[in-house]
């Protein structure tokens, strides 16, 4: 037991943080995979040192695993994709395909990341602070210890939010070797949003340990850097939060005991609708670099998170097959489990001949449904549908809306940010987006990569615009008006999803 509990609190082999006090705060189904990751990184670490123990845990990983590990086989992944046709242009076989979607959006995404790092200032000399910057191929994630930030010309007084010129040369670095030769390496993109590189290629090797001599501040607690998106769009915040988690199994630590800094160089405030949802993974308020300004900074532990619109990233970006019908991913359900657990939302008990319904109202100027009371009287008549009407505002406290998705078996909306609840649905749910208003792919894919079954309409006779249209500046626009819809066709949709869920809902208690 001792040894455990050594392992939990020590493995580092590609882990920046040296600590880690998660067990108590993982669910059920994390637990058993965090472990033997955390063993399998363990030995890695001392392979050659206790050989016989290793070879004892890595039996381990063969049972649980979640799909990144060396010793990790598909057939005992987490949960492994499945496709249910072929398309020839994406890969060879349905195999190779399913394999292909395993590596663009599930696991095998995050194992490309582990697999490419590699150091960009390697540690040198004896000191006891050792500095090292490693950073996966395109520098969309990086993580090091001992590194110093010279932030004490800095004022950050402009508006530009991502200045990839903040820190020169001497104003970032480490007691380390730098490799001249990869930070000299051009990236295909290297915009505020795709990659750090633009802020970290003039890290620079320092002549001497900076801790604690150069220093004004030194962190000794675990500090995330983030590029956030945006905080008044559910879609485009959640991307943020997604890659955070993902970059929390490249790190192999999910401990909350963590301060995340949000980087914006510029001087303004973030404006943050969904907040108290930072506590599924930090303890501590969000953070600024901007309340570094005039100080030299060393940080002992730090990671720089995968960024939100990465070329083919996640989600915001990923490459999918539309013809290859490949359906679920296990990170996208893990990460679900993983906030959910965190934030202590519960499923409650529901009647078995009932399907939980809810309709997202609009209280905005465009895409508004303008018969929609018809519409919820028809799902009103079956008594087979609970069905709840909701305007997902400001109004309503988040995590409420967070757990009222959670209990929702079906989420009908039009296309919007509010769609991206489906993140919080439980597995057997179903998605309605009502009209698409002309972006087909955004909410399907992601309901495909949440393994949630997606209905949409179809039949253009029988929706009803209110006018063309009024984009600011395009002119005649889908999304720039509001709808009605046949109530005849909505219910034939609307069954649809219900016999879906009865189907795949399991038995209430």
């Amino acid at each position: 037991m001792k040894l455990l509990v050594y392992l939990l609190a020590y493995f580092t082999s590609s882990t920046t943080f040296e600590y880690d006090d998660t067990v108590q705060e993982l669910s059920d189904g994390h637990l058993k995979y965090f472990k033997t990751n955390s063993k399998e990184r363990y030995c890695e670490r001392k392979k050659n040192k206790n050989e016989e123990r290793c070879i004892q845990y890595s039996f381990d990983s063969r049972r649980y695993c979640w799909g990144y590990e060396k010793h990790c086989l598909p057939n005992i992944h987490y949960t492994y994709p499945k496709c249910s046709n072929h398309d020839s242009r994406w890969a060879k076989n349905i195999e190779g395909q399913e394999k292909l979607f395993w590596e663009q959006a599930d696991f095998g995404y995050i194992k490309k990341k582990l697999d490419t790092l590699q150091y960009v200032c390697k540690p040198k000399g004896k000191t006891k602070n050792k500095s090292f910057l490693k950073c996966n191929e395109n520098w969309e994630y990086c993580q090091g210890k001992n590194i110093y930030l010279d932030f004490s010309k800095k004022t950050f007084k402009d508006n530009n939010r991502f200045n990839h010129e903040l820190l020169a040369t001497g104003e970032i670095g480490g007691y380390c070797y730098t490799n001249e030769q990869l930070k000299s390496k051009e990236l295909q993109l290297k915009r505020e949003l795709n990659s750090w590189k633009g802020d970290l290629e003039r890290f620079t090797s320092l002549d001497e340990d900076p801790i604690p001599n150069k220093c004004d501040v030194i962190i000794n607690d675990p500090v995330v850097f983030m590029k956030l998106d945006s905080g008044a769009n559910l879609y485009h915040h959640f991307c943020d939060y997604f890659n955070l988690y993902a970059s929390q199994h490249i790190n192999g630590s999910f401990s909350k005991d963590i301060h995340i800094y949000n980087w914006d160089t510029s001087n303004h405030r973030y404006g943050d609708l969904f907040g108290d949802s930072w506590q599924a993974f930090t303890s501590h308020p969000l953070k600024y670099i901007k309340d570094f300004a005039g100080k030299k900074v060393c940080l002992k532990d730090v990671v720089f998170s995968l960024p939100p619109r990465m070329i083919y990233g996640l989600y915001y970006n990923t490459p999918l097959c539309r013809s290859c019908r490949c359906h679920g991913t296990s990170l996208f359900g893990a990460f679900s489990e993983h906030f959910i657990h965190r934030l202590n939302i519960t499923q409650h008990s529901y009647e078995n001949d009932v399907v939980r319904v809810t309709l997202l109202t609009r209280s905005t100027k465009y895409r508004r449904i303008l018969n929609q009371e018809n519409l919820i009287a028809a799902m009103k008549r079956k008594s087979s549908i609970r069905v709840t009407a909701v305007d997902y505002n400001r109004n309503l406290p988040f995590l409420k809306q967070v757990e009222m998705s959670h209990n929702t078996d079906i989420l009908i909306g039009m296309h919007g940010a509010g769609l991206t609840h489906m993140l919080f649905q439980p597995d057997w749910g179903a998605v309605f987006e009502l009209y698409n208003a002309g972006d087909p792919a955004c909410y399907h894919d992601l309901a495909r990569l949440r393994g949630l079954e997606y209905f949409t309409w179809n039949k253009k006779d029988k929706l009803f615009p209110e006018d063309e249209g009024h984009h600011p500046t395009l002119g005649a626009h889908e999304k720039f008006t509001n709808y009605s819809f046949d109530e005849s066709e909505f219910m034939n949709i609307v069954e649809e999803a219900v016999d879906y869920v009865r189907k795949k809902r399991p038995l209430s208690e």
